[in-house]
């Protein structure tokens, strides 16, 4: 027979249970915030606006998207993890504000591995676009060329610590070569100087790059993954192009704050990766050079490990101290 006291104790248990339950059944019950860590207009921009429309029509409750921008994602980051763990607050993020912002800042304002994953929604490689009239028609002869002309060549990136940044500094590490850094404020205005001329190269994004190579205004040299893009078969690896196992892609997941019930993760997890398999959604995700994520939060939570790993050797390897 169970005391007064434990019976007490398991009746205050079985309440809490199901008023958890209760509240994560009738979740969502109001509207549901997305927040990007960055500018609108973005490719990270348009992916959450799309699950966010999506989510809206799946739950019949409004789900927004609000850009929180600055100090190198930090800021919405941060924003994200002060928020209540009820599941009314998410984020959208790149890689740097999930897998290394904290190796690149001393006090970012936030502890990335304590958000809790979601699912990883969608990724692309990444490749290196270069000025149409640059003197090198191969990525071997523009590895040549930097090392003929050290710190003349200079790439684009959408400032310290982004993975256009870091993917230039990898490549330096790896071959040797020295490039100068001409940080921007976002992947456009990069963009634009290097189809003007401005400045040499860019790894960007198959997304924003591609267009401009079928117009004939930038060359691509290499595409940052294991295996060729389905949408320029033509365009080499970079490990065909003779820097063997060199990988940079661009990556977005959505996670939740820290301490987010595991049911509650799950239930946001089963929606969203419902709707990413979804014809209507598969068809936009791949009109952008999208492939869809769609994974469990223990496959994200693994992701996020092997991307942390493989930009903490970069870092290490490039030698760029926090700030």
């Amino acid at each position: 027979m169970l005391g007064s006291g434990r019976l007490i104790a398991l009746a205050i248990a079985v309440a809490l249970w199901s008023g958890a339950s209760v509240a994560q059944e009738l979740y969502p019950s109001r509207t549901v915030k997305i927040v990007i860590p960055s500018a609108p207009g973005s490719t990270t921009d348009t992916l959450a606006r799309l699950v966010a429309d999506q989510l809206s029509q799946r739950w019949s409750k409004a789900t927004i998207v609000e850009n929180i921008p600055g100090g190198a994602m930090n800021i919405g980051a941060s924003a994200v993890a002060r928020a209540a763990p009820d599941g009314y607050t998410l984020m959208v993020a790149p890689p740097s504000p999930l897998s290394f912002n904290h190796l690149l800042y001393r006090d970012p304002g936030y502890d990335p591995g304590k958000f809790v994953p979601i699912t990883l929604l969608a990724k692309i490689p990444n490749v290196l676009v270069v000025r149409k009239d640059f003197p090198a028609a191969s990525l071997k002869e523009l590895i040549d060329y930097a090392k003929a002309n050290p710190g003349k060549l200079s790439y684009a990136s959408q400032g310290v610590g982004s993975t256009a940044h870091l993917s230039a500094a990898q490549l330096e590490a790896r071959t040797g070569i020295q490039m100068v850094h001409v940080p921007y404020r976002g992947a456009q205005p990069a963009l634009t100087d290097v189809v003007a001329g401005h400045v040499d190269m860019f790894f960007d994004t198959l997304a924003t790059s591609v267009p401009l190579y079928r117009d004939n205004k930038v060359k691509l040299m290499g595409v940052a993954d294991l295996q060729r893009a389905r949408v320029i078969p033509e365009v080499p690896t970079f490990s065909e192009a003779g820097v063997p196992g060199f990988k940079s892609i661009t990556w977005f997941a959505l996670v939740a704050p820290p301490a987010t019930p595991v049911a509650l993760t799950e239930k946001i997890n089963g929606d969203v990766v419902e709707l990413l398999k979804s014809k209507d959604v598969l068809d936009v995700l791949h009109k952008i050079s999208l492939e869809p994520g769609a994974t469990s939060p223990a496959q994200t939570t693994r992701f996020f490990a092997e991307e942390a790993a493989l930009w903490s050797k970069v870092i290490k390897e490039a030698g760029i101290q926090p700030q």
